[in-house]
């Protein structure tokens, strides 16, 4: 799949597709669920706007819920600030599908 850096940026993408998505993503460790989720709180605590919508529909596609994704924003707007969680849930509002 072509990512918006494939041009720019050839070895970031193909490290991204190899080593993150081919490797840490496989690992026994945890489920693709549980990465998701960490990657959500990740991304919403440190306003990733551009990679959140991605790993929102990463993590429906992984398992989780909307519902599921709602209460994690919920809980972080306490750890993270309130407006990096009003901005992860209007992006949520705008990912199709469960």
């Amino acid at each position: 799949m072509k990512t918006p850096v494939d041009d720019i940026a050839p070895k970031l993408a193909e490290l991204t597709s190899d080593v993150l998505f081919g490797d840490v993503w496989e690992r026994p460790g945890l489920s693709k669920r549980d990465r998701s989720l960490i990657t959500v709180a990740s991304l919403v605590s440190l306003y990733r706007t551009d990679q959140l919508p991605g790993h929102l529909q990463r993590a429906l596609d992984n398992g989780l819920t909307r519902d599921e994704l709602v209460e994690a924003i919920t809980h972080l707007a306490f750890y993270a600030g309130w407006p990096t969680a009003m901005t992860a849930a209007t992006l949520l509002e705008g990912i199709d599908g469960e």
